[in-house]
């Protein structure tokens, strides 16, 4: 509407403006004319301003018609949008939730299998490793038991105590005894791994004249002297014991009370390890306390901060039986790993020998074809000699090959 006003007053304009300018182009003509003349004007202005007012209601009403017909047109086309978007919403929002159901039972089936193949993974792990660990220990004490056994009938005054396993706790009531328990054990397990000549047993730590010998010394290999790292066992029996009986008792004044004597008794020994038989360069810079039992192993594992403690003051490192397994087995792979390194020596000596006999084969390989060739070119040039002479005789008759024989006085077997 707003348009229509505008152009209905610029219309009234052009139209006034007309009719000024028709009335000045009269007086500029006719002077002041006659009074005829005016009445012939006003009436032609009249007319003009009726035409213009015509002509402006006409053109308003059209206008009027555009625009309600362009509304109309607009209000269809923006029905037909919004139609259009309220559909295409609704099928996304659709295809979202189809989606989305299809996205979380896809989630819900790989959460299940990935949950399925966790629990069967961690039941293969758990099953090898409770196999190979009840192995390991049966094994393990099913050799200690036997040459523990063995050696108590070696001992007289212990005859009547080798009944079985179950009876060694009244063996290992003094000192004496739980050191030949430590050392036995631990001797079985280096024999198990390590041949004679890759340790040293009763070591005396490069201290010639001394009294003071390690139980073990194992040799590094690939070190360019002989350095042993010092091994020795160690079985505080008492304190051990007072802390299975408190555990037992459910007394925890009484548990606290034995794992701090256990730790003491630990740093007790590993001072004397460390001052005793740590002694370069003709042993390593740490040395290794061994525990016989795993109880025991694992208890000053759970004493908080001891065995950092042990290895930072006093360059100790505490073993059981099942890690000193691993470290034993480390040290075989050592020595296997030199033997194949002297092997591998060996083997390019053998290689240089070869390479050489090869390069004299290769020179008698040249000369051999050298004279292959003088013969292949000495046979050509009898081979052009004969074509030159059957030339030459080819209009002689030949004879029968026995007359030819005779006459030559070849053998006729030839």
């Amino acid at each position: 509407m707003a348009e229509g006003q505008i152009s209905y007053e610029f219309i009234f304009l052009a139209g006034l403006l007309i009719v000024v300018a028709l009335l000045i182009i009269f007086k500029l003509r006719g002077g002041s004319g006659s009074g005829g003349d005016g009445a012939d004007i006003r009436a032609e202005f009249a007319r003009n301003r009726q035409e213009a007012d015509q002509k402006a209601l006409a053109d308003r009403r059209e206008l009027t018609e555009q625009l309600t017909a362009l509304n109309e047109a607009q209000e269809l086309r923006l029905n037909r949008v919004s139609d259009l978007v309220r559909k295409m919403g609704a099928e996304n929002t659709e295809q979202q939730t189809r989606f989305r159901d299809m996205f979380d039972k896809k989630m819900n089936e790989l959460r299940v299998e990935n949950a399925q193949k966790l629990d069967e993974m961690r039941k293969t792990v758990d099953e090898q490793l409770q196999t190979t660990l009840e192995k390991r220990l049966s094994e393990s004490f099913k050799t200690v038991s036997e040459r523990l056994e063995a050696v108590h009938k070696g001992l007289g005054d212990m005859q009547n105590l080798a009944t079985g396993v179950g009876d060694l706790k009244r063996v290992l009531t003094n000192v004496k005894s739980r050191g030949s328990f430590g050392e036995v054990q631990l001797k079985l397990l280096i024999e198990d791994f390590l041949t004679p000549d890759q340790y040293a047993e009763h070591y005396d730590c490069g201290k010639r004249g001394s009294q003071e010998r390690v139980e073990f010394g194992i040799s590094i290999p690939g070190s360019e002297r002989p350095v042993y790292l010092p091994i020795d066992s160690k079985f505080p029996t008492e304190d051990y014991e007072r802390l299975l009986a408190a555990v037992e008792m459910g007394d925890k004044d009484g548990v606290d009370s034995a794992s701090k004597a256990i730790e003491r008794t630990i740093k007790r020994f590993a001072k004397d390890v460390s001052a005793k038989y740590i002694n370069p360069p003709h042993t390593t810079d740490w040395a290794i306390l061994f525990l016989p039992t795993e109880g025991l192993y694992a208890e000053v594992l759970r004493c908080p901060g001891l065995f950092e403690t042990l290895q930072r003051d006093y360059k100790i490192t505490v073993a059981g039986p099942t890690n000193f397994q691993v470290l034993m087995s480390t040290f075989r792979m050592g020595f296997r790993q030199m033997a194949l390194a002297e092997r591998a020596h060996d083997v390019w000596d053998v290689l240089g020998a070869v390479k050489s006999e090869f390069v004299s084969f290769g020179d008698q390989l040249s000369k051999m074809a050298k004279s292959l060739d003088a013969a292949s070119n000495h046979v050509e040039k009898l081979e052009t000699r004969k074509r030159g002479m059957l030339r030459a005789l080819k209009d002689v008759e030949a004879l029968p090959d026995r007359d030819s024989a005779k006459f030559l006085g070849f053998d006729d077997e030839n």
